[in-house]
């Protein structure tokens, strides 16, 4: 084989290459606005180049693709959605999450904490911090990444606004009034529902390795709400050393952590993990949190009534902390 021929066999090996994923696309793709998409404001467009100056498409793709499915997409992207977005930013890596259904999946003052430092929300996160811009360019860049998904983003992110509202006014009510809300909203039957899992030293330790991952850059390694993302969260999160007050006989905490946990709090900071946590590292993580930082158990709970009615007391290990 000559040099000539091989010259001439890649030289054609790129084209044919380039006509199918450049031209025959450019060709072929609908030219027309899909139905989530919508224009982006000045501000969006200022926090667009600010995405793109900081290379954050290199980890972050924006495109859901029909084969991640199972990552939990609301819904596939369609070439509509990027209409009239140059350079588009679809990404092809991804060290961090998808972000084309981001919009409102969170607060303003999350994404604040988050860009300001992302270990503030994500313990385990390497995305680096952008504490060395100031407000007006993190307040556009939130705005951006708080459009993404169009539309269907503006209804979340309005959903997110019209809870806060009364989510802070319980939070400035005092810790019972606060706790009295976050409760009422969770269902009668989870309420009632205790972890029936014992809390034994495998549980805790799973309980804490996942309190660690995902929770303590809010609610702080002591559980008091002190996170180092506290001071930028309004409502401030959940304070659960102040809760042991507000059990009363016959109320578990189980079911209600559980679901507020899987469901997240609309309006407030907390994310749901549905989508993260198997059912089984939801229980643990629930169980951690009452036996270290409230103090008592649903083991417990039901252990004192049994021993309180003079029956047979459950068998099994206590997480109690306290007398």
């Amino acid at each position: 084989m000559t040099p000539a021929l091989v010259l001439l066999g890649s030289m054609l090996l790129f084209w044919v290459s380039f006509v199918m994923v450049v031209m025959l696309p450019t060709w072929t793709l609908p030219d027309q606005p899909s139905a989530i998409w919508r224009p982006l404001t000045a501000a969006e467009q200022r926090g667009r180049a600010l995405f793109i100056a900081n290379g954050c498409t290199y980890c972050h793709s924006e495109y859901i693709r029909p084969q991640d499915w199972d990552l939990g997409a609301e819904r596939i992207a369609q070439p509509g959605d990027y209409y009239q977005q140059f350079p588009h930013l679809l990404g092809a890596h991804r060290s961090g999450p998808d972000l084309s259904q981001e919009g409102g999946e969170h607060p303003d003052d999350w994404h604040l904490a988050h860009f300001t430092n992302p270990r503030f929300t994500r313990p385990l996160s390497f995305m680096p911090q952008f504490s060395f811009y100031g407000r007006a360019q993190l307040t556009d860049l939130t705005a951006y990444v708080q459009s993404l998904s169009g539309t269907d983003a503006d209804f979340r992110v309005a959903r997110q606004l019209q809870w806060n509202a009364p989510a802070v006014a319980a939070y400035q009510s005092g810790a019972d009034a606060n706790v009295a809300w976050l409760h009422n909203h969770v269902p009668a039957e989870w309420r009632k529902m205790p972890n029936m899992y014992p809390p034994t030293p495998a549980t805790l330790a799973r309980g804490e390795r996942i309190y660690q991952t995902f929770c303590t850059g809010c609610h702080g390694p002591v559980g008091d709400g002190q996170g180092p993302a506290a001071p930028y969260l309004n409502p401030q999160p959940l304070n659960f050393t102040a809760l042991r007050r507000n059990l009363a006989d016959g109320k578990y905490l189980g079911g209600i952590f559980y679901y507020q946990i899987m469901n997240g709090i609309t309006g407030t900071d907390m994310p749901y993990f549905r989508k993260e946590l198997e059912s089984t590292k939801i229980w643990d993580v629930g169980q951690y949190v009452m036996s270290n930082f409230v103090g008592y158990s649903d083991y417990d709970l039901r252990r004192d009534k049994i021993d309180a009615a003079n029956e047979m007391p459950l068998s099994g290990t206590t997480g109690r902390l306290t007398p």
